[in-house]
């Protein structure tokens, strides 16, 4: 296999893991308030996403460091508009992502704790899980995500 071929595959799987990851983690977050679980319920699910989040954060990796020797190695220039975009949306992506992981964290720690405390149905909870800025920045950077992939399959203007 050249060189190329190495490089494209690592991407893919790169893509793959970063997509993946994202994808369990919008289902067991979309699992969790769509209906009014129990605190134990949300704490599980929740604690689910935890397997997703090194998915994510390899396929980042990933995607952008053998994304960019892609670059080099095919001679696309990293003034290319498509490239450009691609850069910014996966920085955006990553750093909303970012953000929402560490408020969903909170989510799991407080429903962790109303689970350990009785198991109550409670309102912060309920509305932790339904905010609406939190639900925007996460499933916001899981398009972003979705974006770049669409910039890395069809490459506009190549």
């Amino acid at each position: 296999m050249s060189l190329y071929q190495w490089l494209l595959f690592f991407h893919v799987t790169g893509a793959f893991f970063l997509i993946g990851g994202i994808v369990i983690a919008g289902i067991l977050n979309l699992a969790a308030i769509v209906k009014n679980r129990p605190p134990s319920e949300v704490a599980a699910l929740f604690g689910l996403i935890r397997f997703a989040v090194p998915l994510i954060g390899l396929g980042l990796l990933l995607t952008l460091a053998i994304g960019l020797w892609l670059v080099h190695e095919v001679g696309y220039g990293y003034g290319q508009t498509w490239i450009v975009v691609a850069i910014v949306l996966w920085v955006l992506a990553g750093a909303l992502g970012n953000v929402d992981g560490r408020y969903q964290r909170q989510t799991g720690e407080l429903a962790r704790r109303l689970a350990a405390a009785g198991d109550a149905p409670s309102p912060e909870l309920w509305a932790r899980l339904r905010n609406p800025r939190a639900l925007a920045i996460s499933y916001g950077s899981g398009l972003m995500a979705f974006a770049v992939l669409g910039l890395m399959i069809w490459k506009p203007g190549v």
